[in-house]
């Protein structure tokens, strides 16, 4: 076996044991802050899980969210995500890591100067896919989230539920282990939102495993999936099947 199968299969058992996330005994305090945004939390997601994340402004969420992508380190504990320590990943590491871990924002974030197509095919330039792979992977994706007939058409002109499916299917192109989404729904009318928990649900039930950070409490009530409640840095809940009174 060589050393890049038996690493892989290092971070395979590892992920079976301890969970494809997990936080332990982690906390996180900013200079600038008095009471820290994390407080010694806990948490295990196994891989296929959809789990909401859910609390108030200033709970933790978007904390939470930065260190699971290693854009911070914890004061405190560690972090594991697809069997990696955030702590041990080298910098020159950070963008191969992060390439399985697929993101959503609530504001989009698309380039706006490009079309559809080219939108999703930079998560693929960044990798160098091939041309002739590139051309395969990003008109199926975009079948996928229901634009195929859209990829000639400038991200500007699209409605806010398009582009947030564009900002999926580049989410979604390079085939992430992991899918985070940060309030997906949060700039979306009430159809739009239902639209893309629809989507998000097809993608876990195709073995990716989905995070979702929303305050919305109808989609997650609705929903029924497992849902971890925050407040002041601490997990306060952490449901199968839960559900979330927004306390705003």
């Amino acid at each position: 076996m060589s050393r890049k199968q038996l690493l892989a299969q290092k971070r395979q058992e590892f992920i079976e044991e301890r969970g494809i996330i997990c936080m332990n005994n982690v906390s996180m305090n900013y200079p600038e802050a008095g009471a820290p945004a994390i407080d010694d939390i806990t948490l295990r997601i196994d891989p296929g899980e959809f789990v909401f994340i859910v609390g108030d402004s200033g709970s933790g969420k978007s904390t939470m969210i930065r260190l699971l992508l290693r854009e911070l380190l914890p004061t405190s504990g560690d972090v594991c995500v697809m069997g990696y320590n955030t702590r041990k990943l080298r910098h020159s590491q950070i963008p191969a890591f992060r390439r399985n871990i697929g993101v959503v924002f609530q504001d989009f974030r698309l380039l706006k100067d490009r079309n559809v197509y080219e939108n999703v095919a930079f998560a693929q330039r960044i990798i160098e896919v091939p041309s002739r792979e590139m051309r395969r992977n990003v008109p199926s994706i975009l079948a996928m989230v229901g634009l195929a007939g859209k990829y000639r058409s400038n991200v500007k002109k699209l409605s806010g539920g398009e582009q947030q499916r564009v900002a999926l299917a580049r989410a979604l192109v390079n085939k992430p282990e992991i899918l985070l989404a940060d309030e997906p729904t949060g700039n979306l009318d009430p159809n739009n939102a239902w639209e893309i928990m629809d989507l998000l649900e097809e993608i876990n039930e195709q073995g990716t495993t989905v995070v979702v950070v929303t305050h919305n409490p109808e989609i997650v009530n609705a929903m029924k999936k497992r849902v971890v409640t925050m407040k002041r840095g601490l997990i306060v809940n952490d449901e199968e099947e839960g559900t979330y009174v927004n306390e705003d």
